[in-house]
């Protein structure tokens, strides 16, 4: 028996329901708008992180001078305005008449190239004072086109994991010249940092995006920087990303929200050292697993990215921010692999199918948005069972959980649990919705029904209807008692209003 008390013992705000949405340049396009457009509808997502894709903005003519054509860049950030988005803008990639080596490209995919025949252009800036000019212009056009009002709610961010060779100075071996990149980007930020603040004081930016606790050196380096040379940084931003497929294939790791805690952790003493231990910190990008652009050809253990175990570690991922009393300013779950699908189920790290069935993954963040901030007291939860309990000023309950083991094996056995909410919740209409391997799971009845891989329109109907959250129990409180049925990586949601 899980008893939730009305007594409120942390109050937060919805850190946890934001995105990267990648490939940036497919909010062109029919299958991305389609993404967006049920983010909207479905109110599931606050703040969306892009790229500014500056290499489709800056050229320059027959003189060198730079100019610039915004069109494509409107077309994408006005579709998510229109939306109701706010925006996280990593200001990458370097453009190439403005870089130091036009060869040092990258596709950072599972293709020869980005999406779209595009590659990343890694290289330092020629001249950081023509990377500062067009930080300047391109801040400068946000703001004449959204104001500014609109503008300093969003977040500015220098560059995307400088700390990778991929995105950052590939043409310098990483042996030889790790700390040498380091410095360079610290130099990127403080002529990043030169540009937008020309533009507005009011705009706020932060960096370094950080793929890799293991290179928190270069953390440290930028922090020094920034204090050195007494810089605005309003937020600092790091990757927190689980178990690698390197290890599960070679070692035979487990999946386990541990790994982001301890990334986290590792990030957090480099940041207090510095003093900046009062900055927001953003997770500007996060995952069960390192490597979207890998499916189950690299690692057949990604097929968990399709299943109850993806929703089960979200919400449990919740919960040990909360129980560790971490506090974090956004926590944005990154979608890059959208483009490379072939196939519905296959691995990938998205929240739809190739013929849009929406995963467990996206109807957990779906039913994580409904939750409020206020954070009651509960106790009788067993080790494998993380509930979020949460009200509002309103006298409104939502309650999701989840029962999971530590590495959301089938290891835990089936069983009846009793939730008790508050005397408070007699007389109020009760909704169930629920996740597992029987319930809002397209790729589990894919399996049932014996479906293939070229299904028929009558098919991908069925799956579609299926990835639709929908309520289970629906009825009007006689008591403060609710049955649940728990199995291994189920999630519930049970709101009272």
């Amino acid at each position: 028996m899980i008893k939730i008390e009305n007594n409120v013992i942390k109050n937060t705000y919805k850190f946890w329901n934001h995105c990267l949405f990648h490939p940036t340049d497919a909010i062109e396009d029919p299958w991305g708008k389609r993404i967006i457009d049920r983010f909207a509808e479905d109110k599931s997502m606050g703040m969306i992180r892009i790229y500014a894709m500056l290499e489709d903005i800056v050229y320059t003519d027959e003189d060198g001078n730079l100019l610039y054509d915004f069109r494509i860049n409107d077309l994408r950030l006005d579709y998510l305005v229109e939306k109701g988005f706010d925006l996280l803008i990593a200001y990458a990639s370097m453009p190439s008449c403005i870089a130091e080596n036009n060869q040092a490209l990258a596709s950072v995919s599972k293709n020869k190239t980005r999406y779209k025949g595009k590659m990343f252009n890694t290289s330092r800036p020629k001249d950081y004072a023509l990377w500062e000019e067009v930080c300047y212009q391109y801040t400068k056009h946000l703001i004449e086109r959204y104001g500014i009002e609109r503008v300093k709610n969003w977040r500015m961010q220098c560059f995307n994991e400088p700390d990778m060779p991929s995105f950052f100075m590939l043409d310098y071996k990483e042996a030889e010249y790790k700390e040498f990149r380091a410095k360079e980007y610290a130099k990127l930020y403080e002529y990043f940092e030169k540009g937008v603040r020309k533009a507005s004081e009011e705009v706020v930016i932060g960096g370094p995006a950080i793929a890799l606790a293991s290179n928190v050196k270069y953390l440290e380096i930028l922090l020094n920087s920034v204090k050195e040379k007494n810089l605005k940084m309003d937020f600092i931003s790091i990757h927190t990303y689980g178990t690698g497929p390197l290890h599960i294939n070679k070692d035979n790791a487990e999946f386990t929200t541990d790994s982001i805690i301890n990334v986290y952790n590792t990030y957090k003493e480099t940041i207090k050292k510095c003093g900046f231990e009062h900055l927001p910190i953003i997770i500007d990008e996060w995952g069960m697993s390192t490597h979207g652009y890998f499916n189950v050809e690299e690692c057949p253990k990604f097929m968990d990215r399709e299943t109850e175990v993806f929703s089960a570690y979200f919400t449990k991922l919740i919960h040990a921010f909360l129980a560790n009393n971490i506090t974090i300013d956004k926590l944005m779950i990154c979608l890059s692999g959208q483009h490379e699908m072939i196939t519905d189920f296959s691995g990938f790290r998205n929240f739809f199918t190739l013929n849009f069935i929406a995963k467990p993954i996206y109807n957990a963040y779906l039913m994580s948005s409904r939750l409020f901030t206020n954070f009651l007291k509960y106790d009788g939860a067993d080790e494998n069972t993380f509930v979020l309990p949460t009200t509002d000023e309103n006298g409104k309950y939502s309650i999701m959980l989840t029962y999971c083991s530590k590495y959301f094996k089938e290891d835990i056995p089936e069983k009846q649990e009793t939730l008790v909410l508050p005397d408070e919740v007699k007389g109020k209409k009760v909704t169930v919705y629920c996740i597992d391997k029987e319930n809002t799971n397209p790729y589990r009845l894919y399996q049932r029904n014996g479906y293939g891989e070229n299904m028929s329109e009558e098919e991908i109907k069925i799956l579609r209807k299926e990835g639709k959250i929908k309520p289970i129990k629906e009825f009007t409180a006689q008591s403060t008692e609710i049955n649940l049925k728990l199995t291994a990586n189920c999630v519930y949601l049970i709101a009272a209003e």
